[in-house]
């Protein structure tokens, strides 16, 4: 399978913003004009998430936009509570939809998603946050609280309730641009058979070949570096198949 390079629109109150550690959230720029900047780059997904969870309608008015301006796939997270906010967020033109609290106060939510959406539209996102050396916990609430679930097993648990993908969310290493933490990319790639998105520290081109390889990711996801142009995508894929990385 392909290799895939996706950027990231954090949306809140109609804006995309941006901060560190999912902390200090900066205003970046119009959602519609940014997606089509990066459909015009060749980005090969767009994944695009509701970090409060509060203007629903205008946020589903967002994904509509951008959905009927663009050709590539979307995946939509945040905010995602039931099989109803699931149906409203491919009808309103999502491919892919991402639940990341919902589904460990509720596991059974992922896998009634699985079986009625089809897993190929599931995917768990997982906040990961390291709590001793080489044990990393899945955090709820947009980082706040520690479920106290090890982030290894609860891979392993989503993959068995029918979960296409793993959007994995590294805290410690969000928006940092240090890189991806790998140690923890390879640990769950390794403990499951479906594809793992790296999500969390991209800073340079070498991160993104890093995690690619050395840390078993299927797809890099990348916010700060792309929206302030840091990294060009197209370079970025340039970069990638001569290091035969993608």
């Amino acid at each position: 399978m392909n290799k895939r390079i996706i950027p990231c629109l954090d949306i809140r109150d109609g804006r995309v913003v941006k901060g560190k550690k999912f902390k200090d959230i900066q205003d970046v720029a119009d959602p519609v004009s940014l997606a089509k900047r990066y459909e015009r780059e060749q980005a090969d997904e767009l994944f695009i998430l509701d970090i409060t969870g509060k203007d629903r309608i205008q946020f589903l008015n967002i994904i509509k936009e951008i959905s009927t301006t663009l050709s590539i796939p979307l995946a939509v997270g945040g905010g995602i509570r039931s099989p109803e906010d699931v149906a409203a967020v491919i009808e309103a033109g999502a491919n892919k939809v991402s639940i990341t609290s919902a589904a460990i106060e509720n596991p059974n939510l992922l896998q009634a998603v699985a079986e009625k959406f089809g897993s190929e539209k599931v995917i768990l996102s997982i906040d990961a946050k390291k709590v001793r050396p080489q044990k990393w916990n899945a955090f709820t609430g947009g980082g706040n609280s520690d479920s106290g679930l090890d982030v290894i097993e609860w891979a392993k648990q989503g993959e068995a309730l029918g979960v296409g993908e793993i959007l994995l969310n590294n805290m410690d290493t969000d928006g940092v641009k240090e890189g991806y933490d790998i140690a923890l990319n390879k640990a769950v790639a390794q403990a499951v058979n479906i594809p793992i998105i790296a999500s969390g520290g991209a800073g340079a081109m070498e991160d993104f070949k890093t995690v690619l390889t050395a840390g078993f990711a299927s797809a890099a996801l990348a916010a700060s570096v792309f929206h302030y142009e840091e990294i060009s995508i197209p370079n970025l894929k340039e970069y990638l198949r001569k290091e035969k990385s993608i």
